[in-house]
Formats: structure tokens, sequence, C-alpha cells
């Protein structure tokens, strides 16, 4: 069993000239009494269930068991899109005073920085952290604060794209309110003039209006993509239903939601993997690792990298998927299940 100890603060004076010591909130106490592994408390929030956060969420706990975390307990939280619930339940960990809080994906990672700063906070999965204004820079933590990045592979994306058929006009569903939604949709943007193709684009603000805006621009595109947007993929089946009905393929880039059905292929990270490293990420801080020394974590190695193809949808949209992309494809569902 690891002993888990409490990141410390450099503002309190105290604690900074015996910084040798395990903080458990009173500073008079020393390394004997370090808290129980067993009581420390690890709260994870994230901002809407779907697939590839529910992933991340199990990664980060399976991890740790097997890092020998076996003890801890969890306060899994979950903040069903709405920002203010984020901040609730941010509120709840710091005066719960958990020991360590992870937000995953980032309106819940800025709710924990903004409600907490004297315990580590984790953010998961955050494409942009720098400008979801987490840190500064992702070649250091800062302060309390360190997680790690799914900044989608935008290029490789479009090449899929442009392999699967003709492609003139891509449509692209996102979230105004999700900055990182945002950001994605810029590079997209940027991605799509590189190629000289014609971008359209729907903004929604809660997954509610993710049918309405889809149907709004389908008739006008070649292909719809779909980016690590948590709003628009936790109504992935309202996107995929209008699209379908309109014969134009969707390419997505989460290929943890894409299983269930509608998209015709999906390039992206395996969440869970992230997850995974994201807990050995939190084991160094539980270990004594100060955050501010933590690099943003970001996963670069092409088996970090899954290619979903459903060949139901190709066959509805009378699509050829080529050799060489069904070459690449680590994920096949055909007939409704995934082949082995």
């Amino acid at each position: 069993m690891h002993t888990v100890r409490r990141w410390i603060t450099p503002i309190t004076i105290f604690l900074f000239l015996a910084a040798s010591a395990w903080a458990t909130g009173s500073p008079e106490q020393d390394d004997t009494a370090a808290p129980d592994p067993g009581t420390a408390t690890i709260g994870i929030s994230k901002i809407v269930a779907h697939p590839a956060l529910d992933a991340v969420e199990q990664g980060i706990m399976d991890e740790l068991a097997e890092l020998g975390y076996t003890d801890i307990t969890y306060d899994l939280q979950n903040a069903n899109g709405d920002i203010s619930t984020a901040a609730s339940i941010a509120s709840k960990f710091r005066n719960d005073r958990v020991d360590l809080a992870v937000g995953i994906a980032t309106p819940t990672a800025q709710a924990l920085v903004n409600a907490i700063t004297d315990v580590p906070v984790v953010f998961a999965v955050v494409t942009d952290p720098v400008g979801a204004g987490l840190i500064s820079s992702v070649d250091s933590g800062e302060g309390n604060v360190t997680g790690s990045s799914d900044m989608a592979p935008v290029a490789a994306q479009f090449d899929l794209m442009e392999q699967l058929g003709d492609v003139q006009t891509v449509g692209h569903v996102y979230a105004s309110g999700e900055s990182n939604a945002v950001a994605l949709a810029e590079l997209a943007q940027e991605t799509a003039a590189q190629r000289g193709l014609e971008f359209v684009e729907a903004t929604v603000v809660n997954s509610s209006e993710v049918r309405s805006a889809t149907q709004s621009i389908v008739d006008r595109v070649d292909v719809l993509y779909v980016s690590t947007d948590n709003t628009v993929v936790s109504a992935i089946s309202a996107l995929t239903e209008v699209a379908a009905a309109a014969g134009v393929p969707v390419i997505s880039a989460d290929t943890t939601s894409a299983e269930d059905g509608g998209v015709l292929a999906a390039l992206g990270f395996n969440y869970y993997k992230f997850g995974r490293a994201t807990g050995r990420l939190i084991a160094d801080i539980l270990e004594g690792t100060d955050p501010a020394d933590i690099p943003t974590l970001f996963l670069t190695d092409p088996s970090d990298l899954d290619l979903l193809i459903n060949l139901d949808v190709a066959a509805e949209l009378g699509l050829d998927v080529p050799d060489a992309v069904m070459q690449d494809a680590s994920i096949v569902i055909e007939n409704g299940q995934i082949r082995d």
C-alpha cells in the first residue's frame, strides 16, 4: 500500500519551512501523522456522462488500483452539462476537503481551478488548457494545477475524411460555450481552408439543440465532422439520425461514442488509455511531486489512436471503404457487432 500525502502549498509559511512534514490540515503534525491511505479521498467531476468521459474516469480508478491505491475513496460527480452544477460540485469538493480533485473536460476543470487552491487539481482530457485559463504553459504545471490534454489530430481526421469520399464542403456542429469546442472548431476551419474546402458551421448552447442545428446545415454539406465536443458527443445519436436521413456521412474524433452506431468513421484517442495515463500522473502527485513541476501530459504515440470503421453505415450510404483505410482500422463494426 502506498502512503498518500497532500500537496504542500508555499503560501502557508509554516508548512513551507517544514516542507518535510506530511500535510494533514494541521501544521503541528509530522511524518508520523500522515493520513491513512484508506481515508484519502479523490473527487472526480465530469461535465457530462458519455462513453469517452466515462472511460477516462474508469481508467483513472483502474490505474490507481493497479498501482496499489486500493482503498481510496472516490467522490464521483456528473455536472450533466450544466456550468452552475460544475461550480457547485467544485464548492462541494472544497468544503469536503478532498485530498485531490480531478476535472474531466474543460468546464469542470475550470470550475475546480476557480474554487480550489489548497490541494492538487488535475485536469483530464482538456483540449487547450492554456486557452482555457488553467495554466500558462503546457511545459509545466502552475500552482496546484496540472493535467492531461487530448488536442485532437485534426489534420489526420481530415485526411481520413478525404480518403472516404469526394469532399468539397464540411459541416460542423459545436458548442459555443465550450472553450475546447471553440478551439477545435477554429482549428477545423483553418484545416479546411488549407485544403480548399468550404466549411459550414452551426453552434449550440446545449445538447437539446444538436438535432435542429444539424438539420440547419445537413443539406449543404458533403460530410459532417464531430470533434471532441462534450455537448455534441453527448447527443451524437441525434446528429447521426439527421445525417443518415440526408445520406451524409459522419466522421468523428471520438471512437468510444462511435461504437454505438451511426458514425461512418472515427479517428481519435483511446480514452480509457488516457484515463490510465492520467491515473499515473495522479499517483506521482500522491507520492509527493509538486503539480507545478509536472508538464501537461499528451499522448503522442500512434498506438494511442484508434481508427473505427462502421461497414454497416458505409453500406447504407453506398460507400466502399478503401483497402488502405481498412488495413489501418483497429475497430471494425459489421452486422451491428465489433468484428474480431
